[in-house]
């Protein structure tokens, strides 16, 4: 006797059933399987192409042989070298998978279906697909003048009750920033009720004055940094965020308790140790940033200032101009990304990267403007 089985799919959640199976981003490695080559200069992830520190390979490669053991579930060691370098006391730090990691986890803890949720119109893609993903309401405000706006953030949140509200100190995608005062007094400003994210993956970056003082004692703000960028560690997916013991503590409800690789925790801990090799990476940095605006101005191009590890090239014109030249460098073996939403979109996005990497940007450029052009 057969039995008859019902083929119409999973048994997902209606929530889940309504949502598109879809990435916030198209990876690289995606894009050169598609073309059937690599590229030769890898520009638009925001990675270090100047690689993590000789000590932190070291202490990963040691690692290597210990990680038939799970990794500490407490992260430690990590989270006590982090609370001396930051001043702040160990419950007042989570370690996780990255900042996208605990983004998902702080979404759980406080977002339902229907809450309301503010961020910027084009700001970073991956809180909002979290924020779809628990069945939030999103709401967005423009940016003001190629920067997110503290000021219109804040009043939406009011005037919605909105749960969370997130703003990126330095800001991806554009690269620009706020002051430390006008960030804090965005803090000062948190509507009862609402939590503020404040995403500093890019702090290393920035000038002196660019991040308020931390004060764990107050509960309206959670902070969250990375090793995947100033420490070159993105594949290692290691993030941190920092707040009020309570909230720190909540996260232990719903997070993966070994979900941090042992190679991992090693590797950060090691970074953390490292600042003259920190030191050295920021100051190839500034000069890769200055080359960029060196060859978008040769071009013809403006940039926006940046703090951070890519410069915003504005190709002026608009969207679709500016989304031509992005094919126009992928078809010359360039990986870049540019901005989703209008009009931040007329832009380009470019990492920074070793001579060799700008030195193919620079051959490429112009032949991808003349063919936007020529269109």
């Amino acid at each position: 006797m057969t039995q008859d089985h019902d083929h119409s799919g999973p048994r997902l959640t209606p929530l889940a059933q309504s949502l598109p199976a879809a990435v916030p981003f198209v990876g690289p490695e995606t894009q050169e399987r598609d073309r059937g080559h690599p590229f030769k200069a890898r520009l638009g992830a925001n990675e270090s192409l100047f690689g993590p520190a000789p000590s932190v390979i070291e202490a990963m490669s040691r690692e290597a042989a210990e990680t038939w053991k799970y990794g500490d579930a407490q992260s430690w060691d990590l989270r006590r070298a982090l609370a001396g370098h930051l001043g702040v006391g160990m419950d007042n730090i989570m370690v996780g998978e990255g900042i996208d990691g605990l983004l998902g986890y702080l979404v759980r803890l406080t977002v339902g279906p229907g809450d309301k949720v503010v961020t910027s119109l084009g700001a970073y893609p991956t809180f909002n697909y979290h924020v779809a993903g628990f069945g939030g309401d999103l709401v967005t405000v423009p940016y003001t003048d190629d920067h997110e706006d503290p000021i219109a953030l804040i009043d939406r949140a009011r005037e919605l009750g909105a749960k969370l509200v997130y703003i990126a100190n330095p800001d991806n995608p554009m690269g620009t920033w706020h002051t430390a005062e006008t960030i804090q007094r965005m803090i000062d400003a948190v509507p009862e009720g609402t939590l503020l994210i404040l995403d500093e993956a890019y702090i290393e970056f920035a000038p002196d004055g660019t991040a308020p003082p931390f004060d764990v004692t107050d509960p309206r703000v959670i902070r969250m940094r990375t090793f995947s960028k100033a420490y070159g560690m993105a594949g290692a997916r290691v993030g941190y965020a920092v707040a009020a013991e309570p909230l720190i503590t909540a996260f232990h409800k719903i997070r993966n308790h070994f979900g941090m690789a042992r190679v991992s925790q090693a590797g950060a801990l090691a970074a953390l140790q490292d600042q003259d090799y920190l030191a050295e990476v920021q100051a190839k940095v500034t000069v890769a940033r200055n080359r960029i605006a060196e060859i978008a101005e040769a071009n013809g191009l403006s940039t926006l200032p940046s703090a951070t590890n890519f410069v915003a090239i504005d190709c002026g014109a608009d969207g679709d101009f500016a989304r031509r030249v992005l094919a126009e460098l992928i078809a010359r073996d360039i990986f870049v990304r540019m901005p989703f939403a209008a009009p931040q979109d007329r832009c380009i996005r470019v990492s920074v990267g070793n001579p060799e990497d700008l030195d193919a940007f620079e051959a490429a450029l112009p032949a991808a403007l003349d063919a936007t052009r020529n269109v």
